[in-house]
């Protein structure tokens, strides 16, 4: 391991913790789509790996906690994995324990990534000898993977139908661009349906708002009042023995455990099912909701942690709903990355340990403390001054700029056609995995069906 590389490791990781802090306070930030175009850019600017990494696994470890924090304080989920802890959060609320559970959060996700990450790493030495096997398979991996992502959706008889229209979408534009002389005959396009599938619901969104009718049905309300007192302002003592009970941290650490081999299943899925199992072993609705919210924030990292570590140390591909959406960049980002020569293939495994360790640590302990101690003063901070419509629109352009530098100006309606598509059948229940799944399994289907 070079040791030079262990100080920009650390100001990339801490570079996340700042980032990812402020975004995570932000309600109704989805995972992928505020993480994968920061560290595609990373990617494309020719970043070292290692650092990439480290990165990563710092703005997975943050953002995953701080997401949780709006959940307790207004009811608003800060992520899409942060949506089942609602209901229990708002019991909580009620009984005016907002900042006890924004401590028992904090809390369980230190349970949960001091769990995963060992776990992971271990799991992960143990199928590499079957490496070469899972990648001689890899496109078969790809199309079962989108069958198997599309029967454990919300809408599988449409998720089924969807994929191989998507994978013809994918081909049909590559193969127009190559007619017309955009891309050269051996030339691929990928990064733009990345962003297309990540931004599309945003996009679609967006596009509604252009339809008077559709803008005129649209919900309308009074602002959300987030109330924050003088009291709640202050900090908390840091351990965590004083902050969960014995059953929250026996319930934390055992739904971890058993949610790492589980990396290759939907971590909203996982966090849902065993988190309210969790939490209906306790008798009283008050330890209850605290169990099912303190492991819920342990599921979060868990799953996401071995979704992304498992994959990328033993195989080198993307086989899990995580390292085919967040994770995407860290396994193909061409012309930087391909998914013959990335990240598993660049670094040695104490290479990517080091990285794994150097990321988990940096953000643990500082997102951890944040938690405890300012999660109030940054979410009066947030709330006031960093306007939720400004980071979308960060957000879109950045999807723009991207799509016009990978194939010019038509490519960026391409990208818009995409991300309409894809954001339509994600609105109709069709999860952004099936839709990365079928992007990788678009040429196999050429391939076979035609």
């Amino acid at each position: 391991m070079d040791l030079a590389l262990l100080l920009p490791m650390a100001g990339a990781a801490l570079a996340a913790v700042l980032l990812y802090t402020l975004i995570g306070f932000i309600p109704g930030t989805d995972e992928t789509s505020v993480l994968l175009p920061v560290t595609l850019a990373l990617v494309l600017a020719g970043t070292d790996p290692q650092v990439v990494l480290a990165f990563f696994i710092a703005a997975v470890v943050t953002l995953n906690l701080t997401n949780s924090i709006p959940t307790a304080l207004v009811g608003l989920p800060g992520g899409v994995l942060s949506a089942p802890m609602i209901d229990h959060a708002l019991t909580l609320k009620r009984e005016g324990r907002a900042a006890e559970t924004i401590r028992k959060m904090a809390a369980g996700s230190v349970v949960g990534t001091l769990v995963a990450v060992p776990l992971a790493l271990l799991i992960a030495g143990a199928i590499t000898p079957w490496a070469e096997q899972l990648r001689e398979y890899g496109s078969l991996l790809f199309v079962g993977g989108a069958v198997v992502l599309a029967l454990l959706g919300r809408n599988r008889v449409l998720s089924l139908l969807a994929i191989i229209p998507l994978g013809l979408l994918f081909q049909g534009v590559q193969a127009l661009y190559r007619q017309t002389g955009v891309l050269p005959e051996d030339g691929t396009i990928t990064v733009s349906f990345f962003l297309s599938i990540t931004a599309g619901p945003l996009l679609l969104s967006l596009a509604t708002l252009l339809n008077p009718t559709l803008r005129e049905a649209l919900p309308r309300g009074p602002r959300t009042p987030v109330r924050i007192t003088r009291g709640e302002l202050r900090g908390a003592p840091l351990s965590p023995r004083r902050l969960l009970t014995r059953a929250e941290l026996g319930a934390s650490a055992t739904v971890s455990a058993a949610s790492t081999p589980l990396f290759f299943l939907s971590p909203v899925a996982l966090t849902l099912l065993m988190g309210e199992a969790a939490g209906a072993r306790a008798k009283q609705a008050r330890d209850r909701a605290s169990r099912a919210v303190t492991s819920m924030a342990a599921l979060a990292h868990s799953t996401y942690l071995a979704g992304v570590i498992i994959p990328l140390v033993a195989v080198g591909l993307p086989l899990s709903p995580v390292a085919v959406g967040p994770a995407n960049a860290l396994f193909n980002a061409p012309p930087v990355l391909t998914l013959d020569r990335n990240l598993h293939h660049l670094l040695s495994t104490p290479q990517l340990v080091a990285a794994i360790v150097v990321g988990t640590v940096v953000a643990l302990v500082l997102s951890y403390v944040l938690a405890v101690r300012y999660s109030f003063r940054l979410t009066a901070l947030v709330t006031r001054y960093v306007p939720h419509e400004a980071v979308l629109a960060l957000f879109v352009v950045f999807v723009l700029l991207l799509a016009y530098l990978d194939a010019g100006l038509v490519n960026v309606f391409a990208v818009l056609l995409v991300g309409l598509t894809c954001g339509t059948l994600n609105r109709l229940g069709v999860n952004f995995g099936v839709q990365f799944m079928s992007l990788y399994a678009a040429p196999w289907f050429v391939a076979h069906l035609m």
